[in-house]
């Protein structure tokens, strides 16, 4: 009996340890969260910033294909286009390659020609008023001429008379000497004015018969031939979207489609003001295809736009970059989107950190939690430059250090190791090398949010846009 109440006993104090170990371990705080654990080593190599965009592919060279060039002229200033052939299609020189309306032309010739029959009817009048005009005139002459005739005869007869008599008809011989030489001046003057006249109306009926010509042969050209072997691509409106059937072309931009050369190819890309300043003419690129992610080509920026521009669907100005294709792919087609790694700086041999790694005090001061002997302290950084992942380290690490990539719990508690010649000690030389760009890094516990949604938004081509407005790229 003794025996079982012992054994009991010793049961029932073993279970109440158990479950004052199991109370205490659930309610003791851990010292550190798995999280907090997790950690990096500095390490040493080469470092490049990098400034990642979407683009489009598009030919250096094409030829283009369009409608009747003479549209200003035929003063036929918008046409639609009826039908036009899928895009992608292989033509030959001289195939069909899209229908324009000719509802526009037709309109304008019907007009034209109404236009034509009345300033044909004003030249025949016209010509028939100089007719009439001039053969009355010539009348008049001739009756001017014969009684001209008649007082000559008149003062021979009265050399007889009184003189008062011969001075009369003297007189009367004189005045139809003058009429008659008025005459022939005012039909001289009368032929003029007509032939003035006939070169105005003719030159109006002239003008409405040459339109209607040029009206024409647009309507004949409305049929829109390739002028050219090779793959009918649709070009794109100030708007962004494909010009296709239904849309309309201008007589100052009266392109179709183009036969784009696959010779030579560029991705046209366009960054946000903030990465601009890094991109300049000659910097390397890695492009990247979304129809092979596994293809991977080299190229070139050739151009960057000085101006910024409003695309569409779009709160921030960006600049337009030209990226040259090296070498050219037979598989590479227009239209197809790439993603674009320019390569706006590179340092050899530095040490580099992950960026969640940087954090920052109420004062700016860059810092990183740092194991060192089985502790962690707060350690103060020089940074330098900074790509979407990673940034350099100037001071403060060496190759191999160990750091957390999230704050410790006890935080707060934990002793900060200053670097010489920080604020602590204004007397020492000044930070190490940040000749490149340094970034400022964000408050504890920031950090990975913060740089995990830039990345983010870098690895799909779109950078955060910008409050400030879009000026001039220095």
């Amino acid at each position: 009996m003794k025996r079982f109440l012992r054994t009991r006993w010793f049961i029932g104090l073993v279970a109440a340890v158990v479950v004052i170990a199991a109370a205490a371990i659930f309610m003791t705080p851990t010292s550190a969260t798995p999280s907090s654990n997790i950690a990096a080593r500095v390490r040493r190599g080469d470092f490049k910033v990098m400034v990642t965009t979407a683009g489009e592919l598009r030919a250096l060279r094409d030829i283009k294909i369009t409608g009747p060039m003479t549209l200003q002229q035929a003063q036929v200033f918008n046409v639609k286009i009826a039908t036009l052939i899928p895009e992608g299609t292989v033509v030959k020189e001289g195939d069909v390659v899209a229908e324009l309306d000719k509802t526009p032309a037709a309109t304008k010739m019907a007009d034209v020609t109404l236009a034509l029959q009345k300033a044909t009817a004003v030249f025949e009048q016209a010509q028939l008023d100089s007719t009439l005009n001039l053969s009355k005139a010539r009348e008049e002459m001739k009756t001017m001429e014969l009684s001209l005739e008649e007082k000559r005869i008149a003062k021979e007869q009265a050399k007889y008379e009184a003189p008062s008599v011969q001075r009369q008809a003297a007189i009367d011989l004189e005045k139809a000497e003058r009429a008659l030489a008025q005459a022939k001046m005012d039909y001289k003057t009368k032929t003029e004015q007509a032939q003035a006249k006939m070169r105005e109306v003719g030159a109006d009926m002239q003008r409405q018969r040459n339109l209607l010509t040029i009206i024409q042969e647009v309507i004949q050209n409305f049929t829109v031939r390739a002028p050219a072997p090779g793959m009918v691509i649709y070009i794109k409106e100030w708007n962004g979207k494909k010009r296709t059937a239904g849309a309309q072309i201008g007589a100052w931009d009266p392109t179709v489609a183009t036969l784009p050369d696959l010779s030579g190819m560029e991705s046209i890309t366009y960054v946000n003001e903030i990465d601009v300043r890094k991109v300049e003419k000659g910097q390397p690129v890695v492009i990247s295809l979304d129809a092979d992610p596994s293809k991977k080509l080299n190229g070139k920026v050739t151009a960057v736009a000085n101006v910024g521009e409003q695309r569409p669907n779009a709160d921030a100005k960006v600049f337009e970059v030209k990226v040259t294709v090296e070498k050219p792919d037979t598989t590479l087609r227009p239209g197809m989107t790439t993603g674009n790694a320019i390569e706006t700086a590179a340092v050899k041999d530095v040490l580099f950190i992950p960026i969640e790694a940087v954090n920052s005090d109420a004062e700016g001061m860059p810092f990183v939690f740092k194991k060192a002997g089985g502790r962690v302290v707060k350690q103060e950084i020089a940074t330098g430059a900074m790509n979407d992942d990673e940034v350099v380290v100037a001071r403060g690490l060496e190759e191999g250090d160990e750091i957390l990539l999230l704050p410790p719990p006890n935080r707060d508690d934990l002793d900060v190791a200053r670097l010489e010649g920080s604020r602590e000690n204004p007397k020492s030389p000044p930070a190490g090398d940040t000749t490149l760009t340094k970034p400022v890094p964000p408050k504890d516990g920031q950090a990975k949010g913060q740089r995990s949604e830039v990345r983010g938004q870098r690895s799909e081509g779109k950078q955060k846009p910008p409050t400030a407005p879009a000026t001039k790229r220095s």
